[in-house]
């Protein structure tokens, strides 16, 4: 039996490249392969291209202008209107394997996610209205335990009733927590959806969960800012990382779109 190709296609760069450094390395191949040709301006305006990156990455003006245009329209917490159904969805960020007692969790960057999800589901069951807190990861370390189900331990201990926990543990990317959500939400068929996932991730999360008529309201649940220094460092490099990450998923998924390569948009429409 074929596999469906809605389970196939994606809008791939959707995993962890390193976009700068790849970048910079290929800039310094390129300017050696030209000097090896006898073309030494061209050589030398590589390496300087390249070497311009490297500190305007590492001392912080490229990702603090790359983060600000990806960030800004999420930077204020808006003000949730719940409905008698709610969902409140929290995509995973990854988990952590601790080698000594081979115990899986949450990994550093999912406190804020973690956090923020709670606190909605708190705010929400203040209404008294039916409230869900849908947790959204596969297990792509291969640890033996998925992002839904370690995020879920975690919030059945901070209070959540076991009752409004939902898990989807099949997703290995963002493209897939829509694709695999949809179902969810549409048997569930709440009049409101709340998304929480970091800012610099928001705008990307955004755009796939559109694509399958999911209309979710975005809340951050971190905002990343880039330090300004004199030397570079390395903080500063990956926040440029993370940032280009989001700008190529965006440009892939268009150019997939353009392609014929994802899967047709939803008809659902909003949960």
């Amino acid at each position: 039996m074929g596999i469906p190709r809605e389970c196939v296609t994606l809008p791939a760069f959707d995993r962890d490249e390193a976009c700068m450094l790849l970048l910079l390395f290929l800039l310094c191949l390129l300017g050696y392969v030209l000097s090896r040709f006898r073309r030494g301006r061209a050589g030398w305006l590589c390496y300087g291209v390249a070497f311009g990156l490297f500190l305007a990455s590492g001392c912080g003006p490229l990702p603090a202008w790359l983060l600000t245009r990806l960030q800004a329209p999420y930077a204020t917490r808006p003000k949730v209107a719940w409905a008698a159904r709610n969902a409140i969805v929290v995509l995973g960020v990854g988990t952590s394997r601790v080698v000594a007692t081979n115990e899986v969790g949450p990994t550093v960057f999912a406190g804020g996610r973690l956090a923020e999800g709670y606190a909605l589901y708190r705010e929400c069951k203040q209404t008294g209205n039916d409230c869900r807190l849908v947790v959204s990861g596969g297990d792509p370390f291969r640890y033996g335990v998925t992002e839904a189900k370690a995020y879920g331990d975690v919030l059945l201990g901070m209070g959540v009733d076991r009752s409004d926990l939902m898990l989807e543990t099949r997703s290995m990317n963002t493209w897939q927590n829509a694709q695999f959500l949809q179902p969810m939400l549409k048997a569930y068929a709440p009049q409101r959806v709340v998304l929480v996932t970091a800012a610099v991730h928001m705008r990307r999360s955004q755009q796939f969960f559109l694509h399958f008529g999911i209309d979710a309201l975005p809340v951050r649940a971190d905002y990343e800012d880039a330090r300004l220094t004199w030397f570079p460092n390395g903080w500063n490099v990956a926040l440029t990382e993370s940032a280009l990450h989001e700008y190529v998923g965006v440009l892939t998924y268009y150019m997939y779109n353009a392609m014929g390569w994802n899967a047709p948009p939803s008809r659902y429409g909003a949960p």
